[in-house]
Parts: C-alpha cells; structure tokens; sequence
C-alpha cells in the first residue's frame, strides 16, 4: 500500500498532518444555498474537504413498504425510499458545490452509491472516492471505483474482517493502491463504549495502509484520541445549527465545535512530535536544576566524606550522583566550605 496518499492538494500519511474531513450528508436540508453556507462554514473552521453523497432514491433502494424496507433507530416510522427522498443531494447541484468548495480552499469528493453515481463523479473529475460503511460488500461497485485509479477512503462500521480483506483485495487486484480504512460505528450517535478505537493501529498493521475514523460519537474527545493512536483521517458529520433539524442534524457537529476539534487535533499533533531521545534547549537549560552532589557542611582537610557532609541536592551543577558511593569514606584533600558543588579534585 502507498505510505502517501494525494486528494486535491492535500497529502494523507504518517509525515503528514491529518486530513479531516466534514461530512455534509443531508444537513443541506435540501436547500442550495444551505449547502454552499455548510462548505463555506467547514472550510472557516479548518476542515481540509468537504465530502458530500451521490445518490437519489431510485439508485440506492426500490419503493417498497415491506418490513426489511422500514428504518430504525432516530429515522424510524418511515421507509428507506421515504428517508433517501429527504436527505439525497441533488446531482445537478453537485458541480457548482465542487467549484465552490475548491473556491474555499478546500478538496471536495462524495460518496457514490452505484455504478451509475461513479460516472457522473468521473465526469465531475473528482479527486478521490469513499465507499460507505454500507457498500463495502458491494464488489463490484468497489472494483469499478478502483479502475479509476483514485485515492479510495473505505469505511468500516458493518464489516467483518473477512470483508475488509475482500474489498482491499478487489482494489488492488485493480492495480489500486491508494487505499485508506476508517474504522467507523454504524451507529448514529455511536456510543463510546463501542468506539474499540484501539482497531485503528491495530487495522493499520494488518492491512498496511492508511487509516483513519469516520466519528458519529458526539463531542471531540474521541477524534482527538483516534489522532494520537495515529488516525490520519478524521471524518464528521457537518452541519451549521443542530437545531435547524434536519435528517443527520443530531449527530453533526456545529461549526465552532468542528473548529475547536481541529484545534485540538493540531495540538495533539505537535506534542506527538517524533521518537527521539534528544533534549530541546529548554531541556537543556532546565538540567541545571536536576541533582548532582554538594558539600552541605563545612568540611575540614583530611576530614571524613560522610552522608551527613555531602548530598545529593539541587541544583544540577556538582559531581554526578552516581559517584556518591565512592565518594563516601574517602578523605578531603582541603577544606571545602558549605555549599561547594563536588568535585574529583577535593578527593584524596
């Protein structure tokens, strides 16, 4: 698997910062100009992409009212074809939001949800694709998205490891490499006793990629912690005001807790620094107060070194302390007043 992945402008892999991602889903609440206010809003709070669906209701369900067809959970009381109905983008507004988002400053790709939603985002000649948690088993939706070549983001939230092992080994039987996995609770809001966000190093070894978090917890806590187990991809639920409803309003986050996240996300960032052993100057310079060993009475020549006549104290500035064993028992060369750093030379 590549060790760096490009969408856009960006790049995605260990020497590089983390690509967060603000999912607008059906937050748009099927108003245009909402949705360009999403884009603008994500972007102002540091998203690096903004990553829309592709769908209509025809291309992801059929019209039917049968048990398997009726929603669970917060969409309960209605059928798949009912809730798609509300919460699709619409394709001909999928253009304009591209280029606006690339006006932002940030990437911009979506979701497709069949054969025929990958063409019409290759002819939108978007820079990567993510597969939801809901279609990795679908193969030969996957095995089409491959042979474009392009950055693939897969997410996790229903598969078995079996499953994952099928949709990576389909890209790259397809000579597509650019693969990043995000593990992911198909939950919505997902419980933080279920998040297993230890999975991600762990995804991250077994399939030699990289990874990611696609979040519907709620809050930042988790996103952070999935960036210090090394999450390179961090992907949330975006929307301008919980309140004004909406079919994912309540498990999205609101622009300033998007920005506050990736604030945090950079801090961690930095304090996760590199591996090194090395001390920084201030490091340096605050050695000074470590311990190292004193005269702490005031010692005659010839006199006795005793514990009670030289510690180990602070400051740092004296003989190390490691030597105070054989320093002990030994003899004064001269006298040495109290609070003298030790030294080798007053040592017969």
């Amino acid at each position: 698997m590549k060790k760096s992945i490009q969408i856009g402008k960006n790049y995605i892999g260990p020497e590089h910062p983390t690509y967060i991602v603000a999912e607008m889903s059906a937050n748009h609440n099927m108003d245009f100009e909402r949705a360009k206010a999403i884009i603008k809003a994500a972007a102002q709070a540091g998203a690096d992409a903004i990553k829309i669906q592709t769908y209509t209701p025809d291309t992801i369900t059929i019209e039917s009212d049968k048990p398997a067809f009726r929603t669970k959970g917060i969409w309960e009381g209605r059928t798949l074809y009912e809730l798609y109905g509300k919460a699709y983008t619409p394709w001909e507004w999928q253009e304009e939001l591209q280029t606006y988002a690339h006006a932002c400053g940030i990437d911009f790709f979506s979701s497709p949800f069949d054969l025929t939603a990958v063409d019409f985002l290759e002819n939108l000649h978007v820079s990567a694709y993510k597969v939801a948690s809901f279609e990795i088993n679908d193969i030969p939706f996957i095995r089409k998205i491959a042979k474009t070549g392009k950055p693939i983001i897969m997410s996790t939230g229903i598969a078995y490891l079996e499953d994952i092992n099928l949709a990576v080994r389909t890209c790259l039987e397809e000579g597509n490499d650019q693969v990043i996995l995000l593990k992911c609770i198909s939950s919505y809001p997902a419980p933080y006793e279920n998040m297993n966000l230890n999975v991600i190093p762990n995804m991250k070894d077994t399939f030699d990629c990289i990874c990611g978090l696609s979040d519907h917890s709620m809050g930042t806590e988790i996103a952070v912690a999935a960036v210090a187990l090394g999450a390179k991809v961090i992907e949330k639920h975006f929307t301008l005001c919980r309140a004004d409803g909406g079919e994912d309003s309540q498990f999205s986050m609101e622009p300033q807790e998007f920005k506050s996240m990736v604030q945090q996300i950079r801090n961690v960032e930095k304090a996760l620094g590199t591996v090194t052993y090395a001390l920084n100057d201030a490091q340096i310079d605050s050695r000074i107060y470590s311990r190292s060993l004193f005269v702490v009475k005031d010692i005659k020549q010839g006199e006795v070194f005793t514990p009670e006549n030289v510690r180990s104290i602070r400051p740092g500035i004296g003989m190390h302390t490691k030597h105070w064993d054989e320093i002990l028992g030994k003899h004064a060369r001269c006298d040495i007043e109290k609070g003298t750093p030790m030294d080798w030379k007053y040592v017969e």
